[in-house]
């Protein structure tokens, strides 16, 4: 099997951003822990989406920066809505597990901190396995 450049690159930044959003969506989780388990899980869920995209974002730049510029404009539009669906099904996929899981973990009265970080790991691997296998059906990379 060939080893894809830009796939581990995504990957990479994908865990990457799983650490600081996860680490800083757990702290959240803590400090909320006096509202409702409804508030606390959309606010959590928002405050580590923009951990995860703002950094994302960044990374992502960083590392492609030189070769969208030797690239076609043509071909750049052509890849990035391919990226972009597959990272739109990925969300999907990831707040659709992500929002219950963790708001039944709070429910059953686990640790808010804890029921975050075992939430954001189930929905993350589910995210990146998604994301990756459509990037390859798309054969984006």
């Amino acid at each position: 099997m060939k080893i894809n450049k830009q796939l581990l690159q995504i990957n990479r930044n994908f865990i990457i951003c799983f650490i600081a959003s996860a680490s800083l969506s757990a702290v959240a989780a803590q400090l909320l822990a006096d509202y409702e388990n409804y508030q606390n899980t959309t606010i959590t869920i928002i405050i580590g989406y923009i951990v995860y995209f703002g950094l994302f974002s960044s990374l992502f730049y960083m590392d492609n920066k030189k070769r969208y510029k030797t690239m076609e404009s043509k071909l750049i539009k052509k890849e990035l809505i391919k990226l972009i669906s597959s990272f739109g099904v990925g969300e999907i996929i990831y707040l659709g597990i992500r929002w219950p899981s963790l708001y039944y973990f709070l429910e059953i009265g686990i640790e808010p901190y804890l029921a975050s970080i075992i939430s954001e790991v189930i929905s993350t691997t589910c995210y990146m396995a998604s994301v990756t296998v459509f990037l390859r059906k798309t054969k984006t990379f």
